[in-house]
């Protein structure tokens, strides 16, 4: 973390003094181009951290060299996602730091996918294609369980500084996250607890292994906003299926679900709730559209 910037992040009106951007041209960016998106405190106050603060920087620099904005924005992006030293070369070099335990390796790579194409896109772009070669290799005898344990201890560490970052305020919507009850695999439910914490959820994170009695209880303490529930393997589908039920059934219309054990359409027949995706970022999207539909529909 730059030295100059709290954990917490900056406030609007102290990035526009540090970068010399008005205020109302900070939210105007955003609003017209989604760049940056800031996480976001309880009372709805935007926090900039270095990512959000860095791509700000690099778009007033190429207003003030004559580019408008939208073409800037445009083409910061492809920049940052240029094929040199975008997801693919990210992905190859943690793969190859995991694989040599090189923690510095990991953390630098980590750090400079992140500088490239935001906290959301290494997710799921960069460190979920890892861990999945990684088992994919483990699986075929091509490398130790001990680099799955060593890269996911790793990005782990990284993951909870993004949520220390976040902040730790209550915030007005609210989620239950939670495996099914065979399921180990959480780095995916994790990395969205990321992503939901950042766009101002108040996350109930209940981890590996949740048995049905235990997410039924977690819904009637929380009333929350929405439930997600994932699972990785086939073979643990169905007692996911019946944790997805019982959560329907105690908060209908607030059920989402996801996992490559659910990826094909026949896996999905019949599952009450809606199904997230493949995607991390549209699956976050999709669950905040549909709040916001149910919130105008309970409108007078």
């Amino acid at each position: 973390m730059d030295p100059f910037v709290p954990e917490t992040g900056l406030r609007i009106s102290e990035v526009s003094l540090l970068l010399g951007i008005p205020v109302p041209t900070i939210r105007s960016w955003e609003r017209r181009y989604a760049f940056p998106t800031p996480s976001r405190t309880h009372g709805s106050h935007r926090r900039y951290g270095i990512e959000e603060i860095g791509q700000l920087r690099s778009l007033r620099d190429e207003v003030a060299a004559g580019r408008a904005a939208g073409d800037a924005v445009t083409q910061i992006r492809k920049r940052r996602s240029d094929d040199s030293r975008g997801p693919a070369a990210w992905t190859q070099a943690l793969l190859d730091a995991a694989m040599r335990f090189d923690a510095f390796g990991i953390r630098s790579t980590i750090q400079e996918a992140t500088m490239g194409i935001g906290i959301d896109r290494t997710i799921e772009s960069v460190l979920l294609p890892v861990l999945r070669e990684i088992g994919t290799r483990w699986e075929s005898g091509h490398c130790d369980v001990a680099n799955e344990h060593f890269a996911s201890q790793e990005i782990r560490r990284w993951l909870s500084g993004q949520l220390a970052i976040s902040g730790s305020r209550k915030r007005e919507r609210s989620a239950v996250l939670a495996c099914g009850p065979k399921d180990l695999h959480t780095i995916g439910l994790e990395g969205f607890y990321v992503m939901l914490t950042r766009r101002g959820w108040n996350c109930h994170y209940l981890g590996e292994v949740t048995p049905t009695s235990s997410l039924l209880s977690a819904i009637e303490l929380v009333q929350p906003d929405a439930i997600v529930l994932a699972s990785q393997l086939g073979t643990n589908r169905l007692a996911t299926l019946n944790s997805i039920r019982a959560a329907w059934d105690a908060a209908p219309g607030r059920v989402f679900y996801g996992g490559r054990a659910f990826m094909s359409p026949r896996a999905r027949r019949g599952v009450p709730g809606t199904y997230l995706g493949e995607e991390m970022v549209k699956a976050a999207a999709l669950i905040e559209s549909s709040l916001a539909g149910r919130e105008l529909a309970a409108q007078p």
